[in-house]
């Protein structure tokens, strides 16, 4: 058997990574999220003195477990995201507050100081792809 061009021999599995990142496009698997849920507002549009938009809105997810006691327990998972470009025309034209939309994105991470002067820190995802779901 081969898996990129190298032999495997009894239990010694040698790889070539150049190879397997190529053959299975590794990279693309880092830093991506990939989720589906509800808006849970409106979009926010930022217009940009360079005529650049960026837009916001947050995402809802559900997930579920049973607890001790047999009870199924919903849990609900708030998701703030994030867009430029392209992007931003389609949120704005096709999501409303409720539409079912999926996503996929990198995880991001920034910094700012409020009004008080104490730093607070906020996780994003940046919207690379999305797929409209639902009626709404």
């Amino acid at each position: 058997m081969k898996i990129c061009n190298k032999k495997i021999r009894k239990q010694t599995i040698r790889f070539d990574f150049k190879c397997l990142i190529q053959k299975f496009n590794i990279m693309s698997l880092r830093n991506k999220v990939t989720l589906i849920g509800h808006t849970g507002k409106e979009v926010e549009i930022f217009n940009f003195e360079n005529g650049n938009k960026k837009a916001t809105v947050t995402l809802a997810t559900n997930d579920f477990y049973i607890n001790a006691a047999g009870e199924r327990v919903e849990e609900t998972q708030w998701h703030n995201l994030v867009a430029f470009g392209k992007t931003v025309d389609i949120l704005e034209k096709y999501v409303p507050k409720g539409k079912e939309i999926a996503i996929e994105g990198k995880l991001t991470y920034r910094s700012y100081d409020d009004k008080d002067g104490t730093k607070r820190f906020l996780t994003e995802i940046r919207i690379e792809e999305i797929l409209l779901l639902g009626s709404k």
